[in-house]
């Protein structure tokens, strides 16, 4: 076959190969193989399965380098399988159980968020996804674990690449559970910092802090970045916040920002600027993503600059990190 045409055959069959990921996680098949290798039998007993129908997932994952076939109808994990467990300090679990799950339906409006630009998880479950999270916690429990087996590790490269020793106070706004700040001051003993976020949301960070023996110099504040942002900060850090929202939106959080920081402040957005032409980028996925589900947008320079420019600050610098994701700088005006 040519190699064109089966590199796109591949890709067209691609959900197929997620959706089995997805139940392997469901089920924690990995979890069930940790402490060695079992029979189907035995494997479709402990999860309730129906035992021909799980080996052949099974099969079709041990295909694919995920598990493996130890001896007849007996499986067991690979290097990569390890990584599907619950307990392993890398997981991916949580990324395969959302990505899934929900948000796998919503995908499946793709062609209508690109016919309408509306988002196609509103589309698909008549309500945006934060509003949809608040009303089904398992959901938003899994959300809330996938996005730290996404991001979590892109703190420390944060840290190695942007220096925050030069501040006193950072506020961390939509900073969830608190897990950046934690690392932000374990990292810079002298710094003082808050997590701003919805309530709900920050009464979680504030149990974080508290267990991790920062409750002294940590605190949280409730409320709403739509409605306002909390002063005293001379750095304002705002980590996958703008990309999930609108033009529009974004403008209003970051021009609240301005409102709040002071002349010397600097305003500190992560996220993966989109590079120019056919280069290859994740990014330039995650922003269909944007388009699917929350109704954000992932942005190039220039288009950062045009909001940057449009709430009050001036874009400095882009300092670019090792996990993938860039410091953009800006200064008020």
């Amino acid at each position: 076959m040519d190699a064109d045409r089966l590199r796109l055959s591949q890709q067209i069959t691609g959900y197929w190969i997620s959706q089995m990921l997805h139940v392997a996680a469901r089920l924690q098949l990995a979890d069930h193989l940790h402490a060695g290798p079992r029979s189907i039998e035995s494997l479709a007993t402990a999860t309730g399965t129906h035992a021909r129908s799980l080996g052949r997932l099974l099969r079709g994952l041990a295909s694919l380098g995920h598990f493996e076939e130890t001896s007849p109808g007996t499986y067991a994990l690979t290097a990569t399988a390890q990584y599907l467990r619950e307990d392993h300090p890398q997981t991916v679990r949580p990324m395969a159980l959302m990505l899934g799950g929900v948000q796998y339906q919503a995908w499946g409006e793709l062609l209508h968020s690109v016919t309408t630009g509306e988002t196609g998880f509103q589309h698909r479950y008549g309500q945006p996804l934060f509003d949809y999270l608040g009303e089904h916690p398992q959901e938003a429990a899994e959300f809330d674990r996938a996005m730290v087996a996404i991001h979590g590790g892109e703190t420390a490269a944060i840290l190695d690449a942007y220096d925050l020793s030069r501040f006193h106070s950072v506020i961390d706004v939509g900073g969830g559970n608190g897990s950046q700040l934690i690392e932000i001051l374990r990292r810079h003993p002298a710094l003082t910092g808050a997590v701003f976020d919805l309530p709900h949301v920050a009464q979680r960070a504030k149990l974080a802090l508290d267990a991790a023996g920062f409750g002294d110099r940590g605190s949280v504040i409730g409320g709403s970045f739509f409605e306002t942002v909390p002063s005293g900060a001379d750095a304002y850090l705002l980590r996958h916040v703008i990309h999930d929202w609108s033009d529009e939106q974004s403008q209003q959080i970051l021009s609240l920002v301005r409102a709040a920081i002071p002349a010397h402040g600097k305003l500190l957005v992560i996220e993966t600027v989109i590079p120019p032409g056919n280069y290859p980028s994740f990014a330039k996925l995650l922003d269909l993503t944007m388009l699917v589900i929350p109704g954000g947008i992932e942005r190039t320079e220039a288009e950062y600059r045009e909001l940057f420019a449009a709430s009050g600050f001036r874009l400095e610098r882009i300092v670019p990190t090792a996990a993938g994701v860039d410091v953009i700088e800006g200064v008020p005006v």
